[in-house]
């Protein structure tokens, strides 16, 4: 007679288990699609997708946190920009799947990303958007789908975190300037405002909430700036100085964004404190 083992899990499914179910694996399984015979590309389109996801997941945490701004909750926006942190480590540390691939057998498979770049990810798009790096010529490329391009113009038309951030502070009575409490939102910010800079400095003198959130803020960018660069010399090692596959100048390109950190007045106040 056989023993019956009461400890193991239940066994017996009609149709998809309730974690496939819940986490639609089978649907990410059937999403790889190599079309050469070269291994690294499976490693390619993995690495993406990886990198995709986390884009979903820090624009979720991204507008959790900008909600929580605006409804002066620093706890709650707080929580949320530490997700976002951890997202965004995680997401630096996937380019390591790509660590070993050489740029011959890039090039093995290259031809067939036909004209797809990475600057034409929607959900970059409108990570890039929240962060507060605005260009309105990348609603561009996304103008045939509808709602993709309604969920962008959306991003590019309201406050960014830090545009929530500073909003803040106004409301809290730090002297942030009245002219980028009234400025448009669309328009990215990356020309230091001495004013603000001063107003960054009066948090930091005080050691409160206010002081966290401007750390919290700094973490955020300085992840996002690290991202950047990892992103120009994996491209660099592997492309060098060929044009990208979409057409952009591909490593002149991602240096002008290398070269253009977010929330410039955080790093600035470093100078006065």
């Amino acid at each position: 007679m056989t023993a019956i083992d009461t400890d193991a899990p239940n066994l017996q499914y009609s149709g998809r288990t309730p974690y496939v179910s819940y986490t639609d694996a089978d649907v990410l399984a059937g999403l790889i699609h190599p079309q050469t015979d070269e291994p690294l590309e499976v490693t390619f389109i993995v690495a993406t997708q990886i990198m995709e996801l986390h884009f979903q997941l820090l624009i979720h945490d991204l507008r959790g946190a900008i909600a929580a701004l605006h409804a002066d909750d620093l706890p709650e926006a707080g929580a949320a920009i530490a997700r976002v942190v951890a997202t965004q480590k995680s997401l630096v540390s996937s380019w390591q799947l790509l660590a070993p691939m050489s740029a011959v057998q890039y090039n093995r498979f290259r031809a067939s990303l036909g004209k797809a770049s990475g600057f034409q990810s929607f959900a970059y798009r409108e990570l890039e958007f929240l962060l507060g790096a605005k260009n309105e010529r990348m609603l561009a490329p996304h103008s045939g789908m509808p709602v993709v391009a309604a969920t962008l113009q959306r991003a590019y038309d309201e406050a960014s975190v830090y545009d929530a951030a500073i909003a803040l502070l106004g409301r809290r009575g730090l002297p942030v300037p009245a002219g980028l409490l009234s400025r448009d939102v669309r328009q990215a910010h990356t020309e230091s405002d001495p004013g603000l800079v001063e107003a960054w400095r009066l948090v930091y003198a005080g050691e409160d909430e206010l002081t966290a959130l401007a750390d919290a803020l700094t973490a955020v960018a300085e992840q996002h700036s690290t991202w950047r660069f990892v992103h120009y010399t994996a491209v660099m090692r592997i492309l060098g100085a060929k044009p990208g596959t979409g057409g952009s100048a591909g490593l002149a390109w991602l240096k002008r964004s290398v070269d253009t950190p977010v929330f410039v007045e955080l790093w600035e106040v470093r100078s006065v404190l």
